[in-house]
């Protein structure tokens, strides 16, 4: 039994090394960042996205109504429990352009969907619906998980059921060394055969999501 998981670790890896070697998928703007469990981890995304160059809306809980309306998100405005920037060039990108691309930040806090009026359920099937329209529509989707190990935890757990709403729909993955730890996102990788980038710190997004989108 040992020798067997060794052996599965060890194809996980190889593959995941493989996967590492191969063209980062080409992006296009306009981009939306959100949240898969409305933790904190979105904003570092956000920072990231602004370190990067990169301009980007940002919804925390969109609804395939809204992504559907394109930049501008249909006149959403913030409201307790709702938050919404739009920082998309006008000039190139008017409202109603439709987005090419979604990047979700994979994290789960009770607090941010109590905040949103969200429980763990409501959350998950709306995160799940957004991405599978994602796929119908061809909307370039970008798994991100840079939360490390606080925000991993036992099968059926808030943390573990937002990457299973999200992980498995998106088109890359990328993850910090520290939240990959038992290789549940090289698994992912591997079955659903989507391109995994792993990199050592949150900052290692910046690179990286340079290579996506410019």
């Amino acid at each position: 039994m040992r020798a067997s998981k060794c052996a599965i670790a060890i194809g996980i890896l190889l593959f995941t090394a493989a996967l590492a070697g191969q063209t980062v998928p080409k992006g296009q703007l306009p981009v939306l960042t959100t949240s898969a469990g409305q933790s904190p981890d979105v904003e570092t995304l956000n920072i990231v996205m602004e370190e990067a160059g990169i301009a980007y809306d940002y919804c925390d809980v969109p609804t395939v109504e809204m992504l559907a309306a394109g930049v501008g998100l249909g006149g959403q405005q913030s409201r307790e429990g709702f938050h919404v920037e739009i920082h998309s060039d006008p000039a190139k990108y008017p409202k109603g352009t439709l987005y090419k691309a979604v990047i979700v930040a994979i994290g789960a806090s009770l607090k941010g969907m109590g905040a949103s009026g969200l429980t763990v359920e409501s959350e998950a099937a709306r995160v799940r619906k957004l991405l599978e329209y994602c796929r119908e529509k061809k909307i370039l989707v970008i798994a991100v998980h840079v939360g490390g190990e606080s925000k991993r935890g036992p099968a059926g757990s808030d943390n573990e059921r937002m990457i299973d709403a999200s992980a498995p729909l998106a088109d890359f993955l990328i993850v910090t060394t520290d939240s990959n730890k038992d290789g549940r996102f090289s698994k992912i990788s591997q079955d659903k055969k989507i391109p995994l980038t792993q990199i050592e710190f949150a900052l290692g997004l910046v690179d990286t999501l340079k290579q996506v989108f410019q």
